[in-house]
């Protein structure tokens, strides 16, 4: 049964699994919005020191594939293969993040979540709602960080602005908006890789029947 994190929470990735390559997918649910939906792979000052590790629509992969942004499917709006093996050095955090495209806030938000998937079973999953924010349109939805090994912790922090506020925050360069490009068909997943398993209508991700799973001690 996947581990029910909260904001805040933070677990050793080990705790969940013992996979290090692993499929994280982002779902948003609100009516009438879109959302952009990146990875900035990011130093120990917690800075973009290298842009090459800002994995978004228009670059979807960071050098050493270590990072891949896969695009909807099981049901999640975005997702993402991170094989936290290939990851070098000198990134020591991975933050996921969604910003509004367009007009909107994130308190407009139905539903959300982020979730963490191993060998096609759901480990951990953190979700989110409208409630939780007013103005903002940008959100920090969860990190993967090095102290001393690998962590995962739920983050649900926003602030205003979008995405051009989020590069400033993290130190990157803000560009010129280009074309978003096409999505390619994906090949066969290399062995050892298992996204959550595809049904003939997208299952729904509802909370599993019976007591919640414990909150995940502080890391």
């Amino acid at each position: 049964m996947a581990r029910e994190f909260q904001r805040g929470h933070k677990a050793r990735i080990s705790d969940l699994t013992a996979g290090t390559d692993l499929y994280v997918g982002v779902q948003i649910s609100a009516p009438g919005l879109t959302f952009d939906i990146s990875c900035f792979g990011l130093d120990a000052d917690e800075r973009l020191s290298d842009d090459r590790y800002f994995v978004f629509f228009n670059q979807p992969k960071s050098p050493e594939e270590a990072i891949q942004l896969l695009g909807s499917q099981a049901g999640d709006t975005e997702s993402f293969r991170v094989t936290l093996d290939k990851i070098p050095q000198q990134i020591q955090k991975l933050s996921f993040t969604a910003t509004v495209d367009g007009a909107g806030q994130m308190s407009q938000i139905a539903t959300g979540y982020i979730r963490i998937v191993a060998g096609g079973e759901e480990v951990a999953r953190y979700s989110f709602n409208g409630a939780e924010f007013s103005t903002e349109r940008a959100v920090m939805l969860g990190d993967f960080y090095v102290k001393d090994v690998w962590r995962f912790a739920a983050v649900g922090q926003g602030f205003d602005g979008g995405l051009d506020a989020l590069l400033q925050n993290f130190g990157g360069e803000v560009a010129e908006e280009e074309p978003a490009a096409p999505q390619q068909p994906q090949s066969g997943a290399a062995p050892g890789f298992a996204p959550p398993a595809q049904a003939a209508a997208p299952p729904a991700f509802a909370a599993p029947a019976g007591a919640p799973a414990p909150a995940p001690a502080p890391a």
